[in-house]
């Protein structure tokens, strides 16, 4: 019996830091592993680095964000990803919307080279006869 009331200071201590440490600490862990695991292609996310950007594609451990204005596109883990600043409208909310694709980015059309010759010759006459005057 005395043993008993001598552990029981020990025993409280190890009870009272299970419930106001590890359990909320493994609840958190279990709310962001959720979080991680329902990212979609449309969600606005930042990473545990500070980088925002955009889902494009997503894959089993991975997925592509869009970043920035130049709109560069990388691949990243998703245990990288901190937070989801913006989600995408969910789909299981509504069942008879189609599956959209997301749009692909084409790159702006490049002259052809004869093209730029030919508005070099153009401007350099009249940069000429300016000249000449």
């Amino acid at each position: 019996m005395q043993i008993l009331v001598q552990l029981l200071p020990l025993i409280l201590l190890f009870a009272v830091m299970y419930f106001l440490m590890i359990r909320p600490q493994k609840k958190k862990d279990k709310q962001i592993q959720d979080m991680r695991k329902s990212l979609q292609v449309g969600d606005e996310i930042v990473t545990i680095g500070g980088i925002c950007g955009k889902i494009v594609k997503t894959k089993d451990e991975s997925f592509i964000i869009q970043v920035g204005a130049d709109k560069v596109k990388f691949e990243m883990m998703r245990w990288a990803v901190s937070s989801v600043t913006k989600p995408s409208p969910r789909r299981d909310v509504v069942d008879d919307v189609k599956e959209e694709e997301p749009k692909k980015i084409m790159p702006k059309r490049l002259r052809k080279s004869s093209e730029v010759e030919e508005m070099e010759v153009q401007e350099t006459p009249a940069a000429e006869k300016t000249e000449e005057e």
